[in-house]
């Protein structure tokens, strides 16, 4: 009788460890600040963030002003934008965190939250970028700088958007306004 009790729990156990492996979500991962302090996505539960991997010398660097004016229009609303500086395409971020923070206020007058430069792709991509790709896919992954993430405010990946696609592209604001107006909990 005992053994089988606890052959009964060592199965719970062993299902519910791969049920929490399922329904890991975007709030289980941390970045660090572009200024040195811990950034974990949890601290954004309940909202909808859009994570867009940037860099400052790219054909799309541009897309920083977009994604300030999506920022400046949302944020109140339960937005965040959070700016991932990569160097992974074409080595075109090659600054330190204070050079990359310094270029995006000085000509964007950036005020969204940043990360630290970051890798995000290959074996070297941060676990969140990792994580997306298993979830969503290699169609979903970012094959160059400015790929969008749509968090829902549950921390699912709810959608992504590619590089050519502006931060205010019809689609976009269409997909942050679909997701800002479902309160946390809803499906659809």
């Amino acid at each position: 009788m005992i053994v089988r009790l606890l052959t009964f729990a060592l199965l719970l156990v062993g299902s519910t460890v791969h049920a929490a492996d399922r329904e890991k979500n975007a709030y289980d991962f941390s970045f660090q600040s572009i200024d040195g302090e811990p950034l974990p996505l949890s601290a954004y539960r309940g909202k909808v963030v859009m994570v867009v991997n940037t860099a400052s010398f790219c054909g799309f660097t541009n897309q920083y002003k977009f994604l300030q004016e999506v920022w400046s229009r949302y944020r109140d609303k339960g937005l965040v934008v959070l700016g991932v500086p990569s160097n992974d395409f074409g080595r075109q971020e090659p600054g330190s965190d204070a050079e990359i923070k310094q270029f995006c206020e000085l000509n964007y007058g950036i005020d969204f939250p940043m990360t630290t430069k970051v890798g995000v792709k290959g074996k070297s991509a941060h676990p969140f970028y990792r994580w997306a790709a298993q979830e969503l896919g290699v169609l979903a992954k970012p094959r160059w700088n400015f790929h969008k993430y749509i968090v829902d405010r549950d921390g699912r990946l709810a959608e992504w958007f590619a590089t050519p696609t502006k931060p205010n592209a019809k689609k976009v604001t269409k997909a942050i306004e679909l997701h800002l107006s479902r309160p946390p909990g809803a499906r659809g």
